[in-house]
């Protein structure tokens, strides 16, 4: 039976509720009205607990534990994820040198531009240390500097993943008696394992996610561009108190799992796919939802239920102790049984199954063949196999798992199914 347009709203849980765009693209999602859902959402990031700064000084304890464990003498972080992890430092990358110095013993230091260092200081909650440089001096040298007040003068200095190479070359050529590494032996056992307070964070990103998505999916309608659908989802997600948004791809182009540089506009009976998320207190979410704009055919059905059992195969095998590979290989197998593939070929699965998720989008570690880590509480990641048939469609259904002791938990609730997109 073919769903009216009454009949899709229901289906996504907000009937009755459209978002008011021109015919020519989304007004100006600041404008409210009567019939504008996102007048009516409320900001749900008001109650959140950030992290503590005895969890960070907690994180660089077992940072230094771990440089002692490697026989690392100090990390060097630069800005990004990496530096609010350790000290709740939040700030943006450019060509000017803004880092911290993490030694094995001793205190932390930071290096910052020298008109920098009075908005640094109002944003540090940890170590007061801070070695600046003017812009006609080397901030390299402030970092071979601090080698050697920690008293590091032939040891190792691990290099977190992140950093830049030409930070990495600088300092390399200000200290070249030194020894350099990958922290990754630090950084990976500290952030790929997820304590309440992250978890509590990312549920809330997840939560706000969904609410937008509802709001996006219920404002689908004839003739929507992908810019429009964009904007709306952002503004969603700026009522709910989050910075995010959700792409989306339609009708032929949904078979690119990340989609085509074409400008598409919904039709009729085109499969929709959409994926995004947003950001709270750092912390992400990352979500997917797969409908059909109209009454889908048998053949959107198949593919999308065929996708359903690969997304709970995965989950299924989701156990603490299991590698990683073994949830790559459960979705796959769903897939290539039901003959497509096999391995990355397309029709079928041409991707990894998941990948690790915290302050970044994409974090360790990957569901993919090949990785024997084994699945422990703490571990957060994605969920997200994909089918792709070049020249129809592509679905996905994507949602985000975190593991306990008992095994592994839901962030957000998988799609029901193709006419009910939200549990």
């Amino acid at each position: 039976m073919s769903l009216s347009r009454r009949d899709f709203l229901r289906t996504t849980g907000t009937a009755g509720v459209a978002v008011v765009v021109s015919a020519a693209g989304c007004n100006n999602p600041s404008q409210t009205s009567d019939d504008d859902p996102i007048s009516r959402l409320q900001s749900m990031t008001t109650d959140i607990v950030p992290i503590t700064v005895d969890e960070r000084l907690a994180r660089i304890e077992k940072a230094r534990r771990l440089m002692q464990d490697n026989n690392i003498d100090a990390m060097y972080v630069e800005s990004g994820s990496g530096l609010f992890y350790y000290t709740g430092v939040r700030w943006g990358r450019s060509e000017r040198m803004l880092a911290v110095v993490i030694p094995a013993r001793g205190d932390i230091a930071y290096i910052c531009p020298g008109f920098e260092e009075e908005r640094l200081r109002e944003l540090i909650m940890i170590g007061d240390d801070v070695r600046i440089w003017e812009e006609d001096e080397s901030p390299y040298q402030r970092v071979a500097q601090i080698f050697t007040d920690r008293g590091i003068r032939n040891g190792t200095i691990g290099m977190e993943e992140r950093v830049r190479f030409f930070l990495y070359e600088g300092i390399r050529k200000a200290a070249p008696h030194l020894t350099y590494v990958s922290a990754d032996p630090v950084t990976i056992p500290c952030r790929s394992i997820k304590s309440p307070a992250e978890i509590a964070l990312m549920q809330r990103a997840m939560d706000i996610t969904i609410e937008a998505y509802k709001v996006c999916v219920a404002s689908l309608k004839e003739g929507m561009s992908q810019s429009e659908f964009r904007d709306i989802s952002a503004a969603a997600h700026k009522a709910l108190g989050a910075s995010g948004g959700i792409g989306v791809q339609m009708g032929q182009n949904t078979a690119f799992p990340h989609g085509s540089k074409e400008q598409t506009y919904l039709k009729e009976g085109d499969v929709v796919l959409m994926d995004g998320g947003c950001k709270v207190d750092g912390y992400s979410s990352d979500i997917s939802r797969t409908v059909v704009f109209g009454e889908p055919t048998q053949r959107q059905r198949d593919i999308w239920n065929l996708e359903k059992e690969a997304q709970a195969a995965a989950y299924a095998a989701a156990q603490v102790g299991t590698p990683f590979e073994a949830l790559d290989a459960a979705a796959r197998k769903v897939i290539v049984d039901a003959g497509f593939g096999p391995g990355y070929q397309v029709p079928g699965l041409p991707h990894r199954t998941g990948h690790g998720i915290g302050l970044d989008g994409h974090e360790w570690f990957n569901l993919v063949k090949g990785n024997k880590t084994p699945l422990a509480p703490g571990m957060c990641f994605s969920n997200e196999p994909t089918i792709s048939i070049y020249g129809e469609f592509g679905i996905r259904l994507e949602d985000c798992i975190y593991m306990t002791d008992t095994g592994a938990v839901y962030f957000t609730q998988p799609s029901p199914s193709i006419d009910q997109p939200f549990a």
